[in-house]
């Protein structure tokens, strides 16, 4: 498509992989810890240099052409897919003299919602873009810049789980990282096979018009209110956040929040300890203990950090009453998009049709909308921005 579009073949093909997180959703903005694993499907960015510096965007997905000069990034968001690329750009211009800018068509591998598709191309299109300006990113400073261009610019105040996945994931290695101190540790599988399952509503979701920064502050005032409550000190409100309170302060005050805070303060702290006990079972190789702790994930994201839709609600149902699931939950901020699910192998092909026979069922509106696929773990992005010469 890129020598259709441009006459030419690409220089090279950037590639960043999608993710799951299968247990710590809804906790890094709240500094706690999560698991991850990268997915073998992602986004693809086929670029070539533009010695002019103008950056030119087609993206597979939608429709409109984006362009615009690598110093030369518009104050605010313009409000297209494209964001992400300006955002991108405008954050590592801010640390790198950026002269060249590139031709570019985008496609993503599968349909957006659920995955960190919007971290995926921010990563894509930084490790291009820094490729063809001679720029070498590490790890750590790839995902506080993607972190940044989502904050600072698209609007999102995610923490940085999506890009820690993308970023530092191994194939069959489950990572697990504290949001607090960014220390982290890949943990090897050792037991049975497991395929990844993802299911997609037919639903797409944007989470800068979600509940999702609503959800954030609710934490915050639980977490203000819980230091009040206990005389524990503490700073500006947008600073605060539930890794900062003690479990028994919450234990003991819990009932002097109004009903929505309690929960999402039960939320946080019910999620952070399946994360560590998630952690052991990983460890170990038990994959029906670890399922079981994503399932609980997945009913408290419903019942206590109420995000969801009736879509994905059914989707979430369906998988805890399919054999061949070891576990399964929203995947994302749980608003629209997808749902993802760790199936036995041996029973993959019966838990698909089993999941879309019965959500069609319900939704028979959204037959050929609904898509599920099956993936496996992978790597994380490659920093050079894809195969260089």
């Amino acid at each position: 498509m890129y020598r259709e579009i441009y006459g030419k073949n690409p220089d090279n093909v950037a590639f960043c992989p999608y993710r799951i997180a299968p247990l710590g959703a809804h906790v890094d903005h709240q500094l706690g810890a999560i698991n991850g694993l990268a997915i073998d499907k992602g986004i693809y960015i086929a670029y070539g240099l533009k010695e002019s510096g103008i950056c030119e965007l087609r993206s597979l997905n939608f429709d409109k052409r984006a362009q615009f000069h690598v110093r030369d990034i518009p104050e605010h968001k313009v409000g297209d897919w494209a964001d992400h690329c300006r955002a991108a750009t405008k954050m590592l211009g801010e640390e790198y003299k950026l002269k060249y800018g590139i031709s570019a068509v985008i496609e993503g591998s599968l349909p957006i919602g659920g995955l960190s598709s919007s971290a995926a191309v921010i990563i894509a299109f930084l490790s291009a873009l820094a490729a063809v300006n001679n720029i070498s990113l590490e790890p750590w400073e790839t995902i506080m810049m993607a972190k940044a261009a989502e904050n600072k610019y698209v609007g999102v105040n995610c923490g940085k789980l999506d890009q820690s996945c993308e970023v530092l994931c191994k194939k069959d290695q489950l990572l697990y990282l504290d949001c607090k101190d960014d220390s982290y540790k890949l943990i090897p599988w050792k037991g049975k096979e497991f395929k990844i399952a993802i299911f997609f509503s037919g639903l797409e979701r944007s989470l800068a018009n979600s509940a999702y920064n609503l959800r954030q502050d609710e934490c915050k005032v639980a977490a203000y209110d819980l230091m009040a409550f206990s005389g524990q000190e503490y700073g500006k409100f947008s600073d605060t956040v539930l890794r900062e309170v003690p479990r028994e302060v919450f234990e003991d005050n819990k009932d002097k929040l109004p009903e929505p805070f309690k929960k999402r303060a039960l939320h946080y702290f019910t999620e952070f300890q399946r994360v560590q006990e998630g952690m052991k079972c990983w460890e170990s190789g038990d994959i029906e203990g670890y399922g079981k702790l994503v399932f609980e994930s997945g009913k408290s994201s419903i019942e206590n950090y109420e995000c969801g839709c009736p879509e994905l609600i059914k989707l979430y149902e369906i998988m805890t009453e399919t054999d061949g699931i070891y576990g399964g939950r929203f995947s994302g901020a749980g608003f629209k998009g997808c749902c993802m699910a760790l199936v036995d192998p041996k029973k993959a092909d019966e838990v698909m049709s089993t999941v879309e026979e019965k959500y069609l069922a319900a939704f028979p509106e959204l037959k050929g909308k609904y898509v599920s696929t099956l993936c496996n773990s992978a790597d994380g992005v490659d920093l050079t921005g894809g195969k260089r010469e």
